[in-house]
Order: structure tokens, then C-alpha cells, then sequence
């Protein structure tokens, strides 16, 4: 069966969830409870770097290389300063706080619908001091669909993150139209994620799930991933996005005693970054 129709259904699925219960403003969310049950278990381990969130932790210095490479690509550059992140599903915090502390950074928003990971990411956050000062680095406990929108440009965002997100997302189409309206005109909305191929499912299932131990069983579903044109796909298919050669894509792999690489054509057999570009204002 091919591919894109795999997706096209999942895309059009709209899953509604109740989790008022669990101390949320709406009772329409992207959240899976599954999904936020595991990575709540997790949570005291995030900022352990030899425990479960260790692949996180080595992988982290490639987002800025690829956030770089985004921001670098002609003919719109984008600017090197006074750069505003919001980091979607930003568990622990791993990237927010590296981003927080650059010095091209103005201010980091991270939000994630985890009670529990966003305390633990507000508790490291707080040894370090420059983390503190004033509009710094601002932890949320909301989904994006919790999230005001934004009602001027002073309120969007040059970099929009989601690390690590979509896969762990039932309905991928409406969560990431939710994200957009924060992506300012010639901001990039940054993603991480795994294609839907029998390679990723043997290196992330079988050998580090079930072999290796590399994360904890669980963390992945393998129907979820999603590949680099079904992602192109969709972002074709919204108006304002892309042009001019603002998308891009590259592939990464772990290779156990050096750490995590970039690899040109990862993205259609593995783990893979995506970032995509909204257009600017002429």
C-alpha cells in the first residue's frame, strides 16, 4: 500500500480527548493520554544523561546546527539576533535551556502538557541564574491548542520547535495547523522526527527498544512516523509556506560510541529534521 494514503487518513482523523481531569484548559487536544502516561513516567530521569533521555541529550547539539543551516539559506537569511524560540513539547527542557543561554537569543517560551516534566524542567532551570533573569526562558504547562494566538508580530515567534513531537501525535494535520499561526512572516517552524520505513522500524522497535534498551519500550509506534513527503505534501498544501526554496530536510543516525550524525538522504529511511519556512512579507 502506498504511503501517502496511509497518512491522508491519518491526517483527516480528528481525535477529541478529555483531559480536563488532568488539569487542562480545553477539552480538544492533540494530546494523546497514552502518549503523556509514558513520558510522565520518565520524567525525574530527563536531565540524567546516561538515562532514558540520553539520546536527547546527544542529539541536542544537531538542532542547532540544523536551526543554522535553516537560517542560512538564501535568498531571505534570516536575522542572527534577538531570535524568539517557542519549543512545542518541550519535555525537560534540554533544548529550551541550551537555547535560552545563546547569546543571539531574545527569549525562549517552552510548552509541554506534562504537569510533572514541566516541573522538572522548571527545577533544573532554576541552578542556573542567567535562566532566570526576566523574559528569559518561560516554562508553560499548556498544549499549543491552549495557547492564545497570536494578535500582532510582536507576539509570534522566529523559530517555532518540535522536537521529537509528531510522532507521538494521533492527528498530525490538525496539531500542525495549530502551530502555524505562531511562525512569524520569514520565521521557520523546526521539526524532528522518524520516516515510516522497515529500516527505522528495525533500528527504533526492535534493536533500541526491545535489544539495545536505548529508550524504554513504548516510547515509539511505528504507525505514527511520518516521512519527508508526506510532510512536503502537507506544507504544499498550505498557502503562504515554503517558497523560494524555504524547506529543508535532513537525515540523522546514532552510531552507538560517536553519537549522532547528519546524513545526507537520512530522511527517507530514518531519523530526520524538517524545517520549513514561512514566507516572508514582500
Amino acid at each position: 500500500m502506498a504511503a501517502r494514503p496511509v497518512l491522508l487518513n491519518r491526517l483527516l482523523r480528528h481525535t477529541h480527548f478529555s483531559l480536563r481531569a488532568r488539569g487542562y484548559a480545553t477539552s480538544t487536544s492533540s494530546v494523546n493520554p497514552t502518549e503523556l502516561s509514558h513520558f510522565n513516567a520518565l520524567a525525574s530521569t530527563w536531565w540524567d544523561p546516561y538515562g532514558s533521555s540520553r539520546l536527547l541529550h546527544l542529539m541536542n547539539p544537531l538542532r542547532h546546527d540544523f536551526i543554522a543551516s535553516c537560517h542560512a539559506l538564501k535568498p531571505h537569511s534570516s536575522p542572527h539576533r534577538d531570535i524568539r524560540y517557542l519549543d512545542i513539547g518541550c519535555g525537560g527542557g534540554i533544548f529550551a535551556e541550551s537555547a535560552a543561554r545563546l547569546p543571539s537569543t531574545a527569549n525562549v517560551t517552552a510548552i509541554d502538557p506534562s504537569k510533572e516534566v514541566i516541573e522538572v524542567a522548571r527545577q533544573h532551570a532554576r541552578r542556573d541564574p542567567r535562566l532566570q533573569e526576566p523574559g528569559r526562558l518561560e516554562y508553560l504547562n499548556k498544549a499549543v491548542e491552549d495557547l492564545d494566538a497570536p494578535r500582532s508580530l510582536d507576539e509570534m515567534y522566529d523559530v517555532v520547535t518540535l522536537f521529537e513531537v509528531i510522532e507521538h501525535i494521533s492527528t498530525p494535520a490538525p496539531f500542525l495547523k495549530s502551530c502555524l499561526p505562531f511562525v512569524k512572516p520569514g520565521g521557520w517552524l523546526i521539526l524532528s522526527t522518524i520516516a515510516r520505513t522497515w529500516t527505522s522500524w528495525v533500528t527504533t522497535k526492535v534493536v533500541a527498544e526491545d535489544i539495545i534498551g536505548l529508550v524504554p519500550r513504548g516510547t515509539h509506534d511505528w504507525s505514527k512516523y511520518i516521512n519527508e513527503q508526506e510532510l512536503k505534501g502537507f506544507f504544499a498544501g498550505q498557502q503562504g509556506w515554503g517558497i523560494n526554496g524555504g524547506m529543508k530536510a535532513m537525515g540523522c543516525i546514532y552510531l552507538p560510541g560517536i553519537g549522532w550524525k547528519m546524513v545526507m538522504g537520512g530522511e527517507q529511511w530514518g531519523n530526520y529534521f524538517f524545517g520549513v519556512r514561512r514566507d516572508p512579507v514582500e
